[in-house]
């Protein structure tokens, strides 16, 4: 095996498909990445046996062949090496020999025979979005999954397709986030559970374009296929929360604020919050709703904090208590300029949503029981 590759091209199939190498095996073959050459193209493959991701990009190959390098010293090497044209060869002693002007390195290599095959997907059901648009609905909706193991159907997002929508979907016991969108052709329903992590390292490599990218399930897999790249997961099994029942429909009172002015006044008062002496202890942000106007305050032994927000006010005065994190998450992910919270009691849930586009999202947050 032997090809020439430009640096930049190099690096960034590297880095892309080091998001799929396994951290913690028993199994050194998953620790490296494949490298197989196929007429002008060098294909690099990684697979944790729950992600895989294989990343292709074009290359001068000179001598065809396939060989497993591990993955952490390759990277490291390519990424310091100078930005110009990279030789890659396998010599006959089965190292893998990478030249670039005056550096050598030589790297031990493992047998390709043993690297596992990814998953085949069949394509029994399919969408396909702007790669750009799926950013933006992992974004506003991954920072609520679960991160403990024992619901590990909630550690996923789900992923519904309904009516020509798609609604995405993360809960994780405390809040909910709710993402939808408009599909512009017709496809069949599905739904399904694909893991947290999956999605977070698809966000980070997929780009902020209107490139398509094709996102394929079937019985226990899903695929996500873009222009020279394609990831493959395993999708997580159960039940998923019946979401839309949980949801309340209707509110006793309801603000309407401008977003940016709310979230600086919880993340000042949440310095209050997050800074108690008492470091077990959590201390709940204080929201009081007053006509035309919230009072937002947390006291304890560090401190006390108070701002006061003069906007719109609909039905009862209320006061109700938050885990500050809760809201600044999903206030971080909305872009509206205003937004409304609708709350029920001091003890039911309550929601934040667009004042434009009621079907563009839903947070849902529980609150925290507040004592004098």
């Amino acid at each position: 095996m032997k090809f020439i590759c430009e640096k930049a091209n190099l690096l960034k199939a590297i880095n892309s498909v080091v998001r799929g190498v396994s951290s913690k095996t028993t199994m050194p073959i998953l620790e490296g990445i494949l490298i197989q050459t196929n007429d002008k193209e060098v294909k690099f493959t990684t697979y944790d046996l729950e992600l895989g991701i294989e990343y292709v990009i074009d290359c001068e190959v000179i001598e065809q062949g396939s060989t497993v390098v591990t993955a952490s010293v390759f990277s490291e090497i390519i990424r310091k090496l100078p930005d110009t044209d990279i030789s890659i060869t396998i010599d006959d002693k089965d190292l893998l020999v990478i030249e670039c002007e005056g550096s050598l390195y030589k790297l031990a290599t493992m047998n390709p025979v043993e690297f596992p095959e990814l998953p085949k997907i069949d394509e029994e059901n399919w969408i396909e979005l702007e790669q750009n648009t799926l950013k933006d609905m992992i974004r506003k909706t991954i920072f609520a999954v679960s991160t403990e193991s024992h619901r590990p159907i909630f550690t996923g997002c789900l992923f519904e397709i309904k009516q020509n929508k798609i609604n995405v979907v993360a809960v994780d016991g405390y809040r909910l986030g709710w993402k939808i969108k408009t599909l512009d052709s017709q496809v069949n329903d599905f739904k399904v559970v694909i893991p947290g992590k999956t999605l977070n390292e698809v966000n980070k490599i997929i780009s902020d374009s209107f490139d398509k990218v094709k996102i394929s399930v079937s019985k226990n897999q899903a695929l996500f296929d873009m222009d020279n790249c394609k990831i493959v997961t395993r999708l997580l099994e159960g039940e998923f929360l019946e979401y839309e029942k949980v949801i309340p429909k209707t509110w006793e009172t309801r603000i309407r604020v401008n977003k940016k002015e709310l979230q600086e006044c919880f993340e000042r008062v949440s310095l209050i919050s997050m800074s108690s002496i008492e470091k077990e202890r959590k201390y709940p942000v204080r929201v009081s709703v007053e006509i035309g106007k919230i009072v937002i305050s947390c006291k304890n032994q560090a401190g006390d904090a108070k701002e006061e927000i003069f906007l719109t006010t609909e039905g009862k005065n209320l006061e109700v208590g938050f885990n500050p994190k809760y809201f600044l998450d999903a206030l971080k992910a909305i872009d509206d300029e205003e937004i409304y919270v609708e709350f029920g009691s001091s003890l039911s849930p309550s929601i934040i949503k667009s004042i434009e586009d009621t079907e563009d999202y839903i947070y849902m947050i529980l609150p925290i029981r507040i004592q004098d």
